[in-house]
C-alpha cells in the first residue's frame, strides 16, 4: 500500500504556521539557529538534521495545538527525545519541524503500593531512576546512554538494555501511555492496571512505532521491590559454547535471578584496556571469551552470594569457565561494568566500525557469531570482529572494526554490503536484524528485504490508517 506523500507548502504558508508555532511555546520552546547544532547531529554522524524549525514544547496541550498545526499546513514533524538514537531515526529534513520534548520532564506521580511511576516523555531515564530509588522501588531499563537518553525515546525505540532477561523489553514496563496522534488529539490511556483486557491494546501500537504513528507525551511505568543482595562476576568461558549452558545453570541456582548475563570477546575487552583510562582487566590471564554475570534479589536474606559462588565453583569442575573474579563490594561491581559499557567508545577510538544490532534464539548464539565472524572475514582480510552484548536474550551487537592501516572511509563505504551479509546469517538462524536500536533511516531497505511482504503491508495499513497524510517522522522504518 503507497504511502502519502507530505504536500510541501509555500514558503509563506509555511513562514505563518512557524510564526504561531512560535506564539504557542513561546521564547524558551523556540530554538535559536546558533544553538541548534546539539539537535541536528546524528549520534554516529552518519546524517545530519536540516530541519526548517526546533522546537521544544512544555506541555502535552502545546504538542497537541503544534501537530494541529502542521496537519493542517501539511508540515511534517520528527519526534526528538534526547538524540541519542543510533539508525537516524530523529533525523529532519529542511522542510519539517524537529519536535524535541525535552521540556516535557515532569515525574507526574509516584504510587509505591502500586509499584507505577507516571513520566513525561522528556524525563531522563537516570532520574526517573533515581525517583524510584527514593521510594524505595526499582525502574530496571538501564544502558550505557541513561544519564542523557529520555524515556520517550526509549519507549518509541523499545529499548532494551542489559536487564531485559529479567524484566523485559521497555514496552514490558509500560501499563498505560499518552499520545498525541497525527491530527493532533491527545489519546490518554494512562492505565496503572495490569489487568484490562477492554478490546485492543492500544499503546502497543506506539511503542517501538519510532513516533511514525503517534508522539507519545507521557507513560506510566511498572516499578519492582528494590535488590537488597546483588551477585556479580566477571568469567572467563570455556569457550562460546558454554555460554547458554552456564546461563540456563545461573538461572536454575538463583531461582531465575540473573539480571544480566553479557558477553564479551578477549579481543572486545583489549580494545577497552587500551584506550579508556583506568580499565584494568579483573581476571589473571587473558581469554579468548567473557561474560559479566549479576543476580539479584529483593530478599537480603535468600543467601544468593553463597549460590553464586557456589555455581561459579560447579561450573569451574564442569569446565564451562577458566577464571572468574567476583565483585567483592559496589566499587568492584561498577568496575566489572564499565568494561562492559565502555565498549563503544573503546572501538569508536579503534578507528571506523560497522555495527550490527542483530537477536537469535538464546542457544543459537555460539553458532551465529562463529558463521557471522566467518562470514566477514571470509569477505575482507583483516577485518576484527567486536561481538558482544546481551547474550542472556540473544541480543548480540555484532560489530565489525576495520583492518589496521585501512583508511576509515574505504571501510565505511562497505556498510551496506556487510549488513547483507551478517543479516542473511541473522536470518539463517531464525533472527532479527534489529533487536533494540529500531529501523530508523539506516536499516529501511534491509527492512524491506529481510520481512515478509505480508509483515510490511501490514505495517503500512498501520501507518496509513494512523497517520494517512505520512507528517509524522517521514522516512523512517519505510
Amino acid at each position: 500500500m503507497p504511502m502519502a506523500s507530505p504536500t510541501v507548502q509555500s514558503t509563506d504558508n509555511r513562514g505563518e504556521t512557524m510564526a504561531r508555532i512560535a506564539e504557542i511555546v513561546g521564547p524558551k520552546g523556540i530554538v535559536r539557529p546558533e544553538e541548534a547544532a546539539p539537535y541536528l547531529a546524528d549520534q554516529r554522524g552518519l546524517y545530519r538534521s536540516q530541519a526548517a524549525l526546533v522546537v521544544r514544547p512544555s506541555t502535552v496541550h502545546e504538542v497537541s495545538e503544534i501537530v494541529k498545526l502542521c496537519a493542517a499546513a501539511r508540515i511534517p514533524i520528527v519526534p526528538q527525545g534526547g538524540n541519542t538514537g543510533l539508525v537516524g531515526g530523529a533525523v529532519a529534513g529542511e522542510n519539517e519541524v524537529l519536535l524535541n520534548l525535552g521540556r516535557l520532564n515532569r515525574i507526574r506521580s509516584v504510587d509505591p503500593l502500586n509499584n507505577t511511576l507516571t513520566a513525561e516523555a522528556g524525563c531522563v531515564l537516570a532520574d526517573i531512576q533515581a525517583a524510584a530509588d527514593e521510594a524505595d522501588r526499582l525502574f530496571p531499563l538501564t544502558m550505557a546512554s541513561e544519564g542523557s537518553c529520555q524515556i520517550g525515546g526509549a519507549l518509541s525505540t523499545n529499548a532494551g538494555g542489559t536487564a531485559v532477561l529479567r524484566y523485559g523489553t521497555a514496552r514490558d514496563l509500560v501499563l498505560g501511555l499518552e499520545v498525541v496522534l497525527a491530527d493532533g488529539r491527545v489519546l490518554d490511556v494512562m492505565t496503572g492496571l495490569r489487568k484490562d483486557n477492554t478490546g485492543y491494546d492500544l499503546k502497543q501500537l506506539f511503542l517501538g512505532a519510532e513516533g511514525t504513528l503517534g508522539i507519545i507525551t507521557a507513560a506510566v511505568l511498572k516499578l519492582f521491590p528494590k535488590p537488597r543482595e546483588i551477585a556479580t562476576a566477571f568469567v572467563a568461558l570455556h569457550d562460546l559454547e558454554a555460554a547458554p549452558e552456564l546461563l540456563a545453570r545461573a538461572r536454575a541456582v538463583s531461582n531465575d535471578s540473573v539480571i544480566a548475563f553479557e558477553l564479551l570477546s578477549g579481543f572486545a575487552l583489549s580494545l577497552v584496556l587500551r584506550h579508556i583510562p583506568g580499565a584494568a582487566n579483573p581476571l589473571s590471564g587473558r581469554f579468548d571469551q567473557l561474560a559479566l554475570i549479576e543476580m539479584a534479589t529483593a530478599d537480603a536474606d535468600a543467601g544468593l552470594g553463597e549460590r553464586f559462588e557456589r555455581l561459579l565453583g560447579a561450573a569451574l569442575s564442569r569446565g564451562l569457565i577458566r577464571d572468574a573474579a567476583v565483585a567483592l563490594n559496589e566499587t568492584q561491581r561498577q568496575a566489572f561494568w564499565r568494561l562492559r559499557e565502555s565498549l563503544p567508545e573503546a572501538q569508536k577510538r579503534e578507528g571506523a566500525s560497522i555495527k550490527h544490532d542483530v537477536a537469535v534464539p538464546v542457544s543459537a548464539v555460539p553458532a551465529f557469531i562463529a558463521a557471522a565472524s566467518k562470514a566477514v572475514e571470509l569477505e575482507m582480510h583483516g577485518i576484527r570482529v567486536v561481538a558482544f552484548g546481551h547474550a542472556g536474550d540473544g541480543n548480540i551487537h555484532f560489530n565489525l572494526t576495520k583492518p589496521e592501516g585501512m583508511e576509515d572511509a574505504v571501510f565505511l563505504a562497505r556498510w551496506m554490503h556487510f549488513n547483507r551479509i551478517v543479516h542473511d546469517v541473522v536470518r539463517r538462524f531464525g533472527g532479527t536484524i534489529s533487536a533494540e536500536h529500531g529501523i530508523g533511516r539506516l536499516k529501511r531497505e534491509e527492512l524491506v528485504r529481510t520481512a515478509s511482504p505480508l509483515e510490511i503491508e501490514v505495517m503500512r495499513r498501520l501507518k496509513a490508517a494512523l497517520d494517512p497524510l505520512g507528517l509524522l517522522n517521514p522516512g523512517k522504518i519505510f
